[in-house]
């Protein structure tokens, strides 16, 4: 297929990580002369990148997927390609189904993804990315796969097992994006704990770190760090370092043993308590933020009690909730059954946002009164919309600045006034920039 000369429209759905499977695949196709447009209606080829993650994701994915095959099947467009994880999971259903698909391709097809539209792959520009986050931040996805076996997760069957990137790649591919402006980094991977255990059976994540921070960046955070086997020589090099942000995303899922068990996390209550009091006995100005799992197959009323009193201890500064989603391809759902009414899975997600909820606004009002730096991404007339170090993009408070007529742009780095506060937002003034 030579479509050199036609648009594309890309729709990048789900996480960080297929985001930058994304970028990837636009500068591989700009390369090579292709042409990308920012609405559907304006191209001639429709490619979806999909997730498969959880329930909704999958059903997010397959809305977006019928709506391009109306436009296929009414000559709107000339082709229609649908990649990702939702596409390696079900590429057998999914062409049975949806005939008007041209192609379907998985999470590790790029070079044939390039060579259907005409192209050819440039390996030697693998770390080139066209992106599509605000041009002062980014990812940096530093391996991929995973070799867990969490029962309640695919993320092995979509994308396979563990595999680091060379740490002399990840400086060039973060030096690239340095010089085009990034300001902050984010490593991101489905597990940065693991980074290099497929080296030599050692985390090579605290290596990796001090070759980025050496580079200047303003800014340098890690998220989805799995707590089992976690490397705590990387919160000494966060306090050694001023542009390693004082953040750690490490999700938890559940704090009762027989879960923790079942969901084959490999750590136990004592061991996960340990680590998060041992990583803010090194790094007392750290903020964490983790995600947790309710309703899972057999999660007792006093199972979740639990939980709620060890979120109430450990009070994390951000936190996420998700109701168990029984998914094909897992562990959990070959050998558990999903026994946990949707009813009470939706009462015990809000249960626990509410006890967080007061968590981040009793933390939030400690903040009342502090001199702040921020970084601005959007600004919309008089009012700027930044965030601290202590929260990553998409996900975490917001801080809106009143500017007054400062000329503030988004990238720009500003020290502000906390005046108030609720649980997700601080609300300031603007110093200077």
């Amino acid at each position: 297929m030579k479509n050199i000369m036609q648009s594309i429209f890309l729709l990048s759905l789900g996480c960080s990580k297929n985001t930058v499977d994304s970028e990837r695949l636009i500068r591989q196709a700009e390369l090579n002369g292709l042409h990308f447009t920012d609405q559907a209606d304006d191209a001639d080829i429709i490619i979806i990148n999909t997730c498969g993650f959880i329930a909704d994701a999958k059903e997010e994915s397959i809305n977006e997927i019928l709506a391009a095959t109306e436009k296929r099947h009414n000559g709107e467009i000339k082709a229609l390609f649908v990649m990702g994880c939702l596409s390696a999971l079900y590429s057998r259903e999914l062409r049975a189904e949806l005939p008007e698909v041209d192609h379907f391709f998985g999470t590790s097809d790029l070079e044939e993804i390039i060579s259907v539209l005409g192209g050819s792959y440039r390996p030697s520009n693998i770390h080139e990315r066209t992106l599509l986050t605000p041009p002062h931040y980014a990812w940096l996805k530093i391996a991929e796969g995973c070799s867990r076996t969490c029962s309640f997760c695919a993320i092995p069957k979509m994308r396979g097992r563990y595999r680091s990137e060379p740490i002399e790649r990840l400086e060039k591919e973060a030096s690239l994006l340095l010089k085009n402006g990034v300001r902050e980094l984010n490593i991101i991977s489905q597990d940065i704990t693991q980074y290099g255990w497929d080296f030599d059976e050692r985390s090579h994540l605290n290596d990796l770190l001090k070759k980025l921070a050496a580079q200047e960046f303003s800014w340098i955070r890690l998220l989805y760090a799995y707590p089992l086997h976690f490397p705590l020589d990387v919160i000494d090099t966060m306090r050694e370092h001023a542009n390693i942000c004082n953040y750690l995303d490490m999700p938890v899922q559940h704090i009762s043993d027989r879960i923790l068990k079942s969901m084959q996390r490999g750590i136990d209550k004592k061991g996960t308590i340990g680590l998060l009091e041992s990583i803010r006995k090194k790094n007392p100005d750290i903020r964490l933020r983790t995600t947790m799992i309710v309703g899972y197959p057999g999660e007792t009323d006093r199972e979740f009690d639990e939980l709620l009193e060890f979120v109430g201890q450990l009070r994390f500064d951000r936190l996420g909730c998700f109701p168990y989603s029984h998914e094909e391809h897992t562990s959990a759902f070959k050998h558990l059954e999903d026994d946990i009414p949707e009813k009470i899975k939706k009462e015990r997600v809000e249960a626990l946002m509410e006890l967080q909820e007061s968590i981040a606004a009793e933390r939030n009002r400690e903040l009342e009164g502090r001199v702040m730096k921020v970084l601005v991404d959007e600004v919309e007339g008089s009012i700027a919309y930044a965030r601290t170090e202590y929260d990553a993009p998409e996900v975490d408070n917001d801080v809106l600045v009143d500017i007054g007529d400062n000329p503030v742009q988004p990238g720009d780095f500003c020290t502000v006034t906390i005046e108030e506060s609720s649980a997700y937002e601080l609300h300031g003034r603007v110093n200077d920039c």
